[in-house]
């Protein structure tokens, strides 16, 4: 089978959007809170992504969450930046697990990202690493 150049092309594009859509997909985690009274959650994080993305959490209670990266050559870091909910978090990641630990004192939807760009590119941010940190009564 030949296709003439413009098949390729769509093709790649094709490839790409279905790329960009995966990239986007929620992937929603409840914590469920252990007999030692801490809610925990494994977070991978990796070529512009984090997985899961949506993480349910109770205020009030102790958070840890076990962070690792895919291997890669790219550096990714993980933020959320809310001190006025217990939550200041910045931490660089690598293959080996590191755990964060906090308490959210606040109801409300909170932004994790990683902040990383590169210089003249769009931001990790903005290529689809981000997440949200549900905390619930």
């Amino acid at each position: 089978m030949r296709f003439c150049k413009c098949g390729w092309i769509l093709m790649v594009i094709l490839f790409l959007c279905v790329l960009n859509v995966a990239a986007f997909e929620k992937k929603e985690f409840i914590a469920g809170i252990d007999p030692d009274g801490i809610q925990r959650v494994e977070v991978l994080g990796g070529s512009y992504f984090f997985n899961p993305n949506y993480i349910i959490v109770k205020v009030n209670m102790p958070v840890e969450m076990n962070m690792r990266m895919e291997p890669g050559l790219i550096p990714h870091n993980i933020v959320l930046n809310a001190p006025d909910a217990g939550m200041d978090i910045s931490l660089e990641l690598n293959s080996k697990p590191q755990v964060i630990r906090f308490t959210p004192t606040r109801t409300g939807n909170y932004t994790f990202y990683c902040d990383k760009k590169p210089p003249f590119l769009k931001s990790h941010k903005d290529k689809g690493m981000f997440g949200t940190l549900e905390v619930r009564n």
